[in-house]
């Protein structure tokens, strides 16, 4: 898909869309262009959301990255909001996951909006809001309204970004050292 058939309407306030879940054939057609087996992506679904882009309210999954927030707005909200920005990953800061990553995003949405939105992977690929170019949309508010809308969007920026990534070979080929870190 290429960046003018992913632009889309403004961002849903509340993060719900139609949810629209990947079918098997969607499923098949992504392993087939990919040149791999479709096992391999569902292998990746089930590691980095538990095989669901979704929570059960409708919301995409999501989880909140507070060094991605930290860095991302040069620090400025460290000494104030520590729980949200800091200068190392640390995963207690993560808490709880499911809604409670949606308290930690609209924490950081009030501070700044635009650097909240890309500090937060996305979905059943889990895919950060940062790369919202590289997976090709034109700002990260229609990467996020396309999250909501179903998990053939997400799929889609999975796609793109194994593409970008060079990562689409490693999977192909099963080779979990080169594409995990990726």
């Amino acid at each position: 898909m290429d960046a003018s058939n992913r632009e889309t309407s403004e961002m849903p306030e509340d993060f719900h869309g139609s949810a629209t879940p990947l079918t098997d054939a969607d499923l098949e057609t992504t392993a087939g262009s990919m040149g791999c087996e479709r096992a391999t992506i569902d292998a990746v679904c089930d590691v980095e959301s538990s095989g669901s882009g979704f929570l059960r309210d409708g919301r995409p999954k999501i989880l909140f990255e507070a060094h991605v927030f930290h860095h991302l707005t040069d620090g400025r909200w460290g000494r104030s909001h520590p729980g949200i920005s800091s200068p190392q990953w640390n995963r207690a800061l993560y808490g709880v996951g499911g809604a409670h990553q949606y308290e930690r995003l609209a924490e950081a949405m009030e501070l700044d909006e635009h650097a909240a939105l890309q500090s937060a992977s996305w979905g059943r690929f889990q895919i950060m809001g940062e790369n919202y170019a590289m997976v090709g949309f034109r700002d990260v508010g229609a990467f996020v309204t396309a999250m909501c809308a179903g998990e053939r969007e997400h799929l889609g920026a999975f796609q793109e970004f194994c593409d970008k990534r060079s990562l689409t070979s490693p999977l192909r080929n099963r080779d979990w050292v080169t594409f995990a870190p990726g």
